[in-house]
């Protein structure tokens, strides 16, 4: 029997966040299993996304542009086929400001070819994401999360 072949890729906090997004898909399946432990967040939910480009060099995280929306989508939840690709709802710290998740999705993302999520960014944000649901002016294009805390590019990660 042959172990199926995984791509594995990393973001790592340094700034005002501490910690890791991890990604390793199983080239087989196309399933992209996300997983990650961030600190220095306030209590509660915040919203998680993969931004267009990994540009780090604004403190604000400005660089970073739009959530990755290759197909042109409304914004909406981490399993809703109508949705940016970037779309990654919410993680939730508990009251020591920590985060730990793991999810997997099947067929939003990609690491391999045009669409690939490699060089581009996460970003974590201030508040809740409404899922596109929250009837806000920004609900349809950036799900009313607030401002960014922190970006991290996505990078290939040792095997």
């Amino acid at each position: 029997m042959s172990k199926s072949k995984k791509i594995k890729g990393i973001a790592v906090f340094q700034n005002k966040l501490k910690g890791y997004v991890s990604f390793i898909q199983n080239i087989d399946s196309g399933k992209v299993s996300v997983n990650g432990m961030i600190s220095g967040l306030k209590k509660g939910k915040h919203g998680i996304h993969i931004h267009r480009y990994g540009n780090l060099l604004s403190v604000n995280c400005k660089g970073c542009g739009g959530h990755f929306n290759p197909y042109n989508k409304n914004h909406g939840g981490r399993y809703d086929s109508d949705s940016h690709a970037g779309d990654l709802g919410n993680i939730t710290a508990n009251e020591k400001g920590v985060a730990k998740f793991r999810f997997v999705l099947d067929k939003k993302i990609t690491m391999v070819g045009k669409h690939s999520i490699f060089g581009r960014s996460i970003v974590i944000h201030e508040g809740e994401d409404d899922l596109g649901k929250g009837g806000h002016s920004d609900s349809l294009t950036t799900g009313h999360a607030g401002g960014r805390i922190d970006c991290a590019v996505i990078g290939i990660m040792m095997d």
